[in-house]
């Protein structure tokens, strides 16, 4: 076989050559055999850039701990009372501030029964038509605590009552008959009648009446009805409870529906008492 039809000739060769494309990755000869070089400027500018984002990044991790850090939660001392609580105060002074007199003087700010502020409580008994305590606003009048409680009856006095008087916390409100006595009211703005003491001027602390004085069946307390001859407690109160559920007595003969009260006890008792 010739060398001809074995081998390609120069020229072939060459056109091949010319035919295949440049390498894609090939730089070009001023590029792959050029020298370069970092200025500083460069250099102290790409260092500045990297130091501000590594202090913006720092700023934002200490600020995110700082949300996310718990609130410390207040213990209470133990023991440590608040003023006013359980009686005197951590410095010894009494309820009411140093300013209140040991004589039991009012604290300051308080208000005397039958102002004009508040409310007033007030019992009303006698010839009305639902006899029972009532409350209403501080200002009102006699007249008032009688219309709630439904009116006069047709057998009330009401000539002897004044019924523009101012109420007075507290007090009792009776409407009698014709001709029956009741207690002087109380003046207004003036303090109820303690706990224990007699609404009407009965004697005060259970005190036996006098030679010759009776005992008002509608004003007498708990103690004062215990002096009474053949009355003990539980008597005493079984007749404030009948003079409670009735209004009040409209004679004396009706202590004979008291629970408990017989006709020798009743003997004992008629020449002691009224109405």
């Amino acid at each position: 076989m010739s060398r001809r039809t074995t081998e390609p000739s120069e020229r072939v060769t060459e056109i091949l050559d010319e035919s295949r494309d440049p390498r894609p990755l090939e730089l070009p000869s001023t590029l792959a055999g050029g020298r370069y070089g970092v200025s500083r400027q460069a250099v102290i500018g790409v260092a500045l850039v990297v130091a501000l984002a590594v202090a913006m990044l720092a700023g934002r991790f200490v600020l995110a701990r700082e949300e996310a850090a718990p609130e410390p939660v207040g213990v209470e001392q133990v023991g440590q009372s608040e003023p006013g609580e359980g009686g005197a105060d951590p410095g010894g002074a009494e309820p009411g501030g140093a300013g209140a007199a040991a004589s039991g003087a009012a604290p300051a700010g308080s208000t005397a029964p039958g102002t004009s502020t508040g409310k007033v409580t007030v019992h009303v008994v006698g010839q009305v038509r639902r006899p029972g305590i009532v409350t209403l606003d501080a200002g009102a009048r006699v007249a008032d605590a009688i219309d709630e409680v439904g009116g006069a009856t047709g057998r009330a006095d009401l000539g002897s009552v004044n019924l523009a008087r101012l109420l007075v916390d507290g007090e009792q409100v009776v409407v009698p008959t014709p001709g029956e006595s009741i207690a002087a009211a109380p003046a207004p703005g003036a303090a109820a009648p303690a706990a224990g003491a007699p609404a009407g001027g009965a004697p005060a602390g259970g005190a036996a009446p006098a030679a010759g004085d009776t005992v008002n069946l509608n004003t007498a307390d708990l103690a004062t009805l215990e002096t009474l001859p053949g009355v003990g407690p539980v008597l005493a109160q079984r007749i404030i409870d009948w003079r409670t559920e009735h209004g009040r007595f409209t004679a004396v003969e009706e202590l004979g529906e008291v629970s408990g009260i017989g006709d020798k006890i009743y003997a004992q008792l008629a020449p002691k008492v009224t109405v």
